[in-house]
């Protein structure tokens, strides 16, 4: 089992940046591949970003590629998302996975936190 517990999430104004933590508890954390995941009001949770267990490898999103960033400390058992130039479209409740595959997709990921809100004002 591998627990995750997302934060920094908050209200923002168009433009302005944020950085989102994920820990992580339990089983080995460096074994695992992490991403980002969101769901926008009355839209399908979509893949944000993804990084391999060991940094070097990571996938972006199409929307999100050149804003967004993501990074892992093993040492912290911590995962970031930093966020940069956010619109009013990335607002959703982030999510934190911890799978074996690094991909963008949902369904490899075995382990999910519960999510922080992400609020841009336009």
């Amino acid at each position: 089992q591998v627990q995750l517990v997302e934060s920094g999430g908050g209200l923002v104004q168009a433009g302005g940046s944020l950085r989102l933590s994920c820990a992580a508890s339990g089983r080995t954390f460096s074994d695992y591949a992490i991403g980002w995941f969101r769901q926008g009001p009355g839209k399908e949770r979509e893949g944000v970003a993804c990084i391999s267990s060991d940094s070097g490898s990571t996938r972006y999103a199409e929307s999100v590629t050149g804003r967004f960033t993501i990074a892992r400390d093993n040492r912290k058992n911590t995962i970031y998302l930093h966020m940069n130039s956010l619109k009013p479209e990335d607002t959703a409740v982030y999510y934190c996975a911890a799978g074996s595959v690094l991909v963008l997709d949902e369904r490899p990921y075995d382990y999910w936190g519960r999510g922080t809100q992400v609020t841009v004002s336009s």
